[in-house]
Parts: C-alpha cells; structure tokens; sequence
C-alpha cells in the first residue's frame, strides 16, 4: 500500500443514498507549518523600517499582518491539499462535488477541523461473475477491408499534377490572397448590398497568405471559401465574399462577413497511382501480394485485439447485470457532471470552449447532461461491480505488474520504470495506478472466467418474448460524446449493439 500522509488524520460516517461524512483533523504541526510558509512569502513583500525587503522575520510578519489573517491565507491555499489526503486516507472513492464545512480557525496548538459530505462509488452485492456467456465475434478480414487500406495508401503517395483547365472539386489550388471587412458604416443596410469592389474594406490581421496550397471540397478552411475558387483557372483573380461562422476562435470575426481577394496561381489535379507491383515496391515491398499480405496480417492484429476489447467488456456487462447496485438520481447525476467536465476540459486543450461547443452543436447543457444519465449510470455500475470483485479476489497488482504498466510512459520520459513509480508514490498518485490496474485484472479475470457464444446466438437471446419483458425493459438512454445505454436486466451486450460504448 501506498504511506498515508500523518498529518490528516479522518473519521468517516456512512450516510443514506451512498453518501458519506468524513471528518477531518489536520495535524497542529502540520497547520503551524503551513501559516510559517505563508508568512515568509508576505514578508518577501512586507516593508518595515529597518529590515531590507524579503527580510522581515516570520514572527514580526505574523505580528504585523495578524496570525489569524495570515492563517486564513494558508488556510484556503491548503484546504485542497488537505481535501485529496483526506480522501485517500479515508478510501472512498467520491463521485460528485464535495460539501465543504470548515470549523473557526484554530488558535496555536490546536488542530485544524473541517468535515466533508460527499457521494461515493455505491457497494455492489455480487452475483455470479465466473462462467458467464458473452458474445464474441468471429474474426473475418474481408477483402474490400484490404482494398480500402491500399486506397488510403495510394492517397497518401499521389502525386499533384499542373492542369490547364479550370479547378474542379478534388483539385488543389496554389493561392495568395488578403481577407478584409467591410468598415462598419458599410456592412449591412442597402450599403452593405453593394459589390466587394464599390465598398471601402480594411485588411484585418492574419487575414492574408502566400502561396497557399488549398484543396477544393477539402472542408479545411471557412465555409464558401473553396466554394468561391471553383471553375477558376490559373493566373485568375476572384473576389469571394464569406461569413465567419458564430463560433469562430478568434472573436473579432465570428460572425462578420469578410471579402477575400485571391489570386490563383496554379491549378492541380491529384494523380493516384495504380495498383500494381510498382505501388508495392514504392511501399517497402517486393510485389503487390506481399503488400496485400502485409495490409491483411495488420488489420487481423487489430482486429483481434478489437474483438478481445469487446468480449471483456460483454463479460463485464454480463457480470453486472448479475450485480445489485443502489443507484440514486443524485449520484447518477453527479457522475454526468463529472463526465460533462471532463469532456469540456478535453475541448478546452483544442482551443474549443464550453459557449462554442454548445453553439456549434446547437444543444443546451442540461439537454446534453440529460443524455448522459445513460452512460453515467452504467459507469458507476461497472466501477462498483469491479471494486467489490476485486475485495472478493483479493486482487492487488505485483511489483512487477506496475513496473509493466509504467514501461511505456518511462521510455517516452527517457527514465527508468522503477523511477517513475518512486516518483508516482512521491506525488501520492501510486494508489491511483495500483486501483486502475486491479480494476483491469479483475476485467481479465472475469473474461478468462468467461463463456464465449456466437453473436447470433445472444442476439436470439434478445429477440426471444417473456411475461414482463415490457416492464423491466429500460428504455435507450443514448449518452454523450460517444452514445452508451446501461444495460438493463435481462438484456446480453452484443458487439453489434449500436447503443454499446467501451469502458
């Protein structure tokens, strides 16, 4: 097990509805240390007469600015350190935001006191989860999957070729252009009907590109522009006017309608080259049924490895449905808020934000939350079948096992294995790993355990008609990004489920 910081010590109360109370005490040491630290980053900004700056000793800064303020301070810039040791230390697995309630500020020699009310991941009662029957499918490479992959392949070594003839769609086009906006006495009104050349237009910044390789039908660039180029031909001039889409990233245009001035420098057409030994040998290949073998063993790998994907995470559903998890609407629903965030966290690294994601999906976000109540249940419900699977097993990864879990990660950081889990334990993060891979041993576990069938067989399963299929049916619950209805009593996953997401 991972060391357990001593300097939080907790008290935890079970509470109705899979909820609990943990109460908190940090370590007077611990809180002392922590106003000290905060005090000698005032006093590098305190002046007082006859001390240089940064100078100032802890105990006259504490004296001057107030002990208690400065504990504040502290108080509030630790209060979340604290929060995630607490929990550790308590070993819950929260779902949800917490409920904070933090006790008068200690005097000196006391300890710290808050309380946390938070959902936790509920206890599943277990059912059967050994020698289940999950469908599996078979492996079948057919060969149109090879001759799209040779297809792609050809894409990827065309050749463009000039062409004296106007740019069709699929063409490419070498371009300079300047993108510029109306001023705003002309933009609407009958002034702003008036053609691109009788309205005065002001350049904006990074509106202008030289030599531009653009392919027409492409999609890459705002819409109407590879539209306005069509049927152009080289050494022509076109005027194309646009509207900046309302979620555009850069603010200043979203929306406004621009003129874009573009010359046409050079038209092109995309020459693929045939499928023979020649396309074989520039691949790397002696002829092109060593290529057709090569493209078919690769997509076998990857399919076999989809396949085994699929029949764990059918055997983990047929584990759950044999499960009794106390699920309520609040946790349900605090787990699509979880989700939700995540997934704006994830937009926000590609420089998509929450309003324009909404926009350009053209949804409210109580509307998308509602849709993932679907995938946020049948993720809790897998977690907890997983978790008490393994306290019943006893599943804990070995040394070894983390080692191997960390080796991919390490040769990337160019350190050792061993290292990485020093400095994982170091963070407290080790825990979090140990967790995640018990969760996927006990996945493997429930796989090997399992009975493969025919995805014919389960979806016959499916069709067949019982005294109150009707009632305890559930009805879809498509979720959000990517759609996932809970399993519902009775009901065997199949891979071709079009509601199936994986775990």
């Amino acid at each position: 097990m991972a060391p357990v910081s001593t300097s939080v010590e907790t008290t935890v109360t079970e509470l109705p509805d899979s909820r609990v109370r943990v109460q908190v005490q940090v370590a007077p040491a611990e809180v002392q240390g922590r106003l000290e630290t905060k005090a000698r980053q005032l006093g590098r900004e305190l002046k007082l007469p006859g001390f240089r700056r940064g100078k100032v000793p802890t105990p006259l800064v504490i004296q001057r600015v107030g002990r208690e303020a400065v504990l504040d301070q502290a108080v509030r810039e630790s209060l979340s350190g604290w929060y995630a040791q607490a929990i550790e230390t308590a070993g819950v697995v929260p779902v949800g935001d917490p409920q904070l309630d933090l006790a008068d500020l200690p005097r000196e020699g006391e300890a710290l006191q808050f309380s946390i009310e938070i959902g936790v991941l509920p206890k599943a009662k277990l059912g059967r989860y050994e020698g289940l029957e999950a469908p599996r499918r078979e492996l079948v490479i057919e060969d149109e999957q090879i001759d799209r992959e040779i297809d792609a392949m050809r894409e990827r070594l065309a050749r463009l070729e000039t062409a004296e003839r106007p740019a069709a769609e699929g063409d490419f086009v070498v371009i300079d252009y300047v993108g510029s906006l109306p001023l705003e006495s002309d933009a609407g009104g009958e002034e702003g009907d008036a053609e691109p050349s009788e309205r005065e237009l002001q350049p904006f910044a990074g509106g202008e590109g030289r030599d531009q390789l653009v392919e027409l039908g492409g999609g890459n660039l705002i819409p109407g522009f590879e539209e306005g180029l069509i049927g152009a031909s080289a050494g022509e001039r076109r005027d194309v006017e646009l509207t900046f889409p309302g979620a555009y990233p850069n603010e200043e245009l979203a929306g406004r309608v621009a003129v874009f001035a573009i010359d046409v420098k050079e038209v092109k057409r995309k020459e693929l080259p045939a499928v023979d030994d020649d396309l074989a040998i520039d691949a790397g290949f002696d002829d092109l049924d060593e290529l057709r073998e090569d493209v078919r063993r690769r997509l076998t790998d990857a399919e076999d490895e989809r396949i085994d994907a699929e029949f764990r995470e059918a055997a983990l559903d047929a584990a759950v449905d044999q499960a009794e998890v106390p699920l309520t609407p609040e946790l349900i629903d605090a787990r699509a808020h979880e989700m939700w965030e995540r997934m704006l966290h994830s937009l926000a690294h590609r420089g998509v934000s929450r309003e324009a994601y909404l926009q350009i999906t053209g949804r409210e976000e109580g509307e998308i939350l509602a849709e993932m109540q679907g995938d946020a249940a049948r993720a809790l419900r897998r977690e907890a079948v997983l978790s008490a699977i393994v306290a019943a097993e006893g599943i804990a990864p070995s040394q070894e096992r983390l080692l191997e879990a960390v080796t991919p990660v390490a040769e990337r950081e160019g350190v050792e294995p061993a290292k990485l889990i020093d400095d994982l334990r170091a963070n407290g993060r080790l825990e979090e790993l140990r967790e995640d891979l018990a969760a996927r041993m006990a996945i493997e576990l429930i796989a090997e355990r399992a009975q493969p069938i025919s995805v014919a067989r389960a979806q016959a399963r499916e069709q067949l008609w019982t005294p109150g299929q009707e009632a305890s049916a559930p009805a879809a619950e498509p979720g959000a990004p990517q759609p996932a209805g809970a399993p519902g009593a009775g009901k065997l996953w199949t891979p071709t489920d079009p509601a199936a997401g994986s775990s």
